[in-house]
């Protein structure tokens, strides 16, 4: 089971994903990583989670800040 800051994260990358146009398989290819990579993480089951060195890479591709993705308080 996830943490709440784990599905936050999750989620706010998510939104900013699909705010810029990209889908699973896109992000998930632009990382160099496997076809359901993303899809996995933000399936309903919640068993993957994004590291620290993943979320640095997503916020290249997706043109953001890392500190995009947290709350702005702790949860």
């Amino acid at each position: 089971m996830l943490t709440e800051i784990e599905l936050y994260i999750i989620q706010r990358v998510k939104e900013i994903r699909e705010s810029r146009g990209l889908t699973q398989l896109d992000l998930s290819t632009r990382m160099g990583k496997g076809v359901g990579f993303i899809g996995d993480i933000e399936a309903p089951s919640k068993k993957a989670k994004y590291n620290i060195k993943h979320l640095n890479e997503i916020a290249k591709i997706l043109e953001c800040s890392p500190k995009d993705f947290w709350p702005e308080k702790a949860l």
